[in-house]
């Protein structure tokens, strides 16, 4: 006995010690407890809401049509608030364990994938700065493989690619030197950086250097700048063969300065064939950085969204490499941040305590969605489920993946760690990855439908993650205090509002589909999770509520005609109740993210403006689609600033000019409001009904104060 007690004393001190985590994952608490309760409360007030609205329409005695509109209206915003509580359930925060990572050399390959489209809408200097921060990734050159995807073929961007490698070449060197943490070189010289310049400039040598490379990309920019000026115009084709250019090849470098693989593609487009928008330029990164690089990692980033932490890739992996998560994990989504967002946030589609709160409660899900942009995905969730082994992933491989043996010999060899086979740039490589980026390449093949980004939606990485956890496929979301990418978001309302109506459009469309998060996304994922996509696909219904609600209670309170039990009525609690609670909420998660009251005042006034103008929009373009009257169409987002714009933006004002669309049913709703304000109020003071009214004329006080800045926007002498 003494023996073996001996033994098992000097196995605990041999034995190696346990891996150390590599990330964390803590539920958010008090929140998740305050929510649950919250859930509870407002859950039994908003049943006496429904139940006093549907017995006094059984009962009679009350206006019909008007109630039963309004009933309606509060049904929907019962239906979408019950949707909304999943993400509540569990919120979760992350965490990366950056020192316990393994050494460079055990770390497996990542490729970034850069998609731009129209060099008059977003600026050439922009989209290279953002491939120049990819580039210079805090991650070992020879497993990092940059690809950008020029959707206009534009012999601009092609220049630009060259230039952006030029300085690339002096640009990486002098931020591994000096450890420099913002790596685009927009950003690095600007006002946002001085106090990193100036921890910067203890280095011995440090100004001298930052003086040159200061030098060097002023002129890098301003030949960028030059050549689009001359070539912008005739610069986009639609028309074209696909091409396929090394820009760079890791082979080339010496020992000082190793930089990543840069590839530029631009991939076949002819009228007579489908282009499939970004989902197909996606598509075709995939296959053509599969015979090139084929790391089993990919970093999507849009055009505008640079890398301004360097080691997010090293974060991501943190997740990526976590026995327990590796095997189920398809992608480690990253916030979307605007660097060109004021305090104000008044432009904001997505508001920063929203954003946050939601993605961080769909985490707790096993999933949060994917947001287009700023996230690591394994390639191997866009071709299989978790559980299917290699030989079902190869089964009719020809069908699924095309003809191409290269790109099936990647598929067979994707998970492998080494970078031996990464250098693979020779000309029958390119004359290879050229027919792989054909238009006619994916014909009779199952990309688009079962491999790849999925095409049966505009909005291709929000649906393809929807269809990847259908799949049991998880996500993870990391929400760090330095963000580690940051975009330029528009600061115009006519494309804010028409990007915003492109996403309502498709996912009510998604809702309406055989896809429908409530029926086939219940069937394959937990209820909870479920009901988060169920959000998105029908938040925007919300817009029927809304217009139901800028209308019928504003003539019913110039007619004289009731709504709302008597102040002294019992029920008129419970309606109260649902109002304070809702805003409680909302101020508690603004406050919870680090916002304040007037964070809080601006969502409502946005989230206002958009259920009228972009979501209803969404929902009626919807409609047309299913009448046959108008078709699926992609609407680039300008990314280009005004400068008349943003100096109305940055003091904080609305502006309409160019969205007058938008604005026809927002302007009558706020124009009606008013009036039945004022004509209604002659029966509040005067005809003695002002118990019955109460409800009524609180309600279109408070919308009428919430329209003072879109009056503002509308009526420029106002503002004056």
């Amino acid at each position: 006995m003494a023996a073996v007690s001996l033994h098992s004393i000097l196995s605990r001190h041999t034995a190696e010690p346990p891996p150390q985590p590599l990330n964390t994952c803590t539920v958010q608490q008090p929140r998740a407890s305050l929510s649950r309760l919250h859930m509870l409360l407002h859950s039994a007030a908003v049943s006496a809401v429904l139940y006093y609205r549907l017995s006094s329409l059984a009962a009679g005695g009350v206006p019909a049509i008007s109630w039963s509109l309004i009933t309606l209206a509060e049904a929907v915003l019962a239906f979408v608030w019950i949707l909304a509580q999943a993400f509540r359930w569990r919120p979760v925060v992350r965490a990366a364990a950056l020192e316990n990572l393994p050494a460079d050399d055990e770390l497996p390959a990542v490729d970034v994938f850069i998609c731009t489209a129209d060099p008059k809408k977003e600026p050439v200097v922009e989209v290279m700065n953002t491939v120049v921060s990819a580039m210079a990734l805090d991650y070992p050159p020879e497993k990092l493989a940059v690809y950008l995807s020029d959707e206009g073929g534009a012999a601009v961007t092609l220049d630009a690619m060259k230039e952006a490698c030029g300085f690339a070449r002096d640009w990486i060197p002098f931020c591994r030197k000096f450890g420099v943490k913002t790596r685009c070189p927009e950003a690095f010289f600007s006002a946002f950086t001085e106090s990193e310049r100036e921890v910067l400039q203890n280095h011995s040598q440090f100004e001298v250097e930052e003086e040159l490379i200061q030098s060097k990309y002023e002129t890098f920019k301003r030949n960028v700048e030059k050549a689009a000026e001359i070539e912008i115009e005739d610069s986009v084709n639609h028309d074209r063969p696909p091409c396929v250019e090394v820009i760079h090849d890791s082979k080339t470098d010496d020992g000082g300065s190793k930089l990543p693989l840069v590839v530029y593609v631009s991939r076949e487009e002819r009228p007579s064939y489908p282009h499939r928008f970004k989902a197909g330029a996606l598509n075709a990164l995939l296959r053509v950085s599969g015979i090139m690089s084929n790391a089993p990692y990919a970093l999507i980033l849009d055009c505008d969204m640079y890398c301004n932490d360097p080691t997010s890739a090293k974060q991501a992996m943190c997740f990526h490499l976590d026995p327990e998560l590796s095997s189920t994990l398809s992608y480690a989504q990253f916030p979307q941040i605007f660097y060109n967002i004021s305090r104000n946030d008044i432009y904001d589609g997505q508001a920063r305590s929203a954003y946050k709160t939601k993605y961080q409660g769909m985490d707790g899900l096993k999933g949060t969605v994917c947001a287009g942009t700023g996230y690591f995905l394994k390639k191997k969730a866009l071709y299989c489920s978790p559980h299917e082994n290699e030989d079902e992933v190869l089964r009719d491989v020809e069908k699924k993946f095309g003809s191409s043996k290269q790109l099936i010999d990647s598929v067979k060899h994707l998970n492998e760690t080494s970078t031996k086979k990464r250098e693979f740039t020779s000309l029958a490589t390119i004359d290879e990855a050229k027919k792989l980026a054909s238009c006619t390449y994916e014909q009779n093949t199952r990309w688009g439908k079962e491999i790849g980004y999925s095409y049966d939606c505009l909005l291709e990485s929000t649906f393809t993650g929807y269809l990847m956890h259908c799949k049991g496929w998880n996500s993870v979301y990391l929400y760090p205090e330095t963000p580690c990418f940051l975009g330029c978001t528009t600061i115009d309302m006519k494309d804010a509002l028409v990007q915003l109506m492109k996403w309502a459009s498709g996912l009510v469309q998604v809702g309406l589909s055989r896809f429908s998060p409530l029926t086939y996304g219940m069937s394959r994922m937990s209820s909870l999770q479920s009901m988060c996509y169920g959000y998105f696909a029908f938040s925007h219904l919300v817009s029927i509520a809304c217009l139901l609600y800028g209308i019928v209670p504003q003539l019913c309170f110039f007619y004289g005609i009731p709504l709302y039990p008597k102040v002294t009525n019992p029920w008129f609690g419970a309606f109260a109740a649902v109002f304070l609670s809702s805003l409680g909420q909302h101020l508690y998660e603004v406050m919870s993210s680090g916002g304040s009251i007037r964070t809080m005042w601006n969502e409502q006034r946005i989230w206002m403006i958009k259920s009228v103008t972009a979501c209803l929009f969404g929902c009626l373009d919807v409609l047309m689609k299913y009448a046959g009257m108008a078709k699926a169409n992609f609407r680039l987002t300008n990314k280009a600033v005004d400068r008349e714009n943003l100096e109305k933006y940055e003091k904080g004002k609305f502006d309409f000019q160019g969205a007058k669309m938008f604005m026809v049913p927002l302007t009558l709703l706020v124009l009606l409001n008013l009036g039945c304000l004022a004509g209604g109020a002659k029966g509040f003071l005067v005809d003695g009904t002002r118990a019955e009214m109460v409800g009524q004329g609180l309600l279109l006080t408070y919308l009428g104060v919430l329209s003072i800045p879109i009056l503002e926007g509308l009526v420029p002498k106002i503002g004056k």
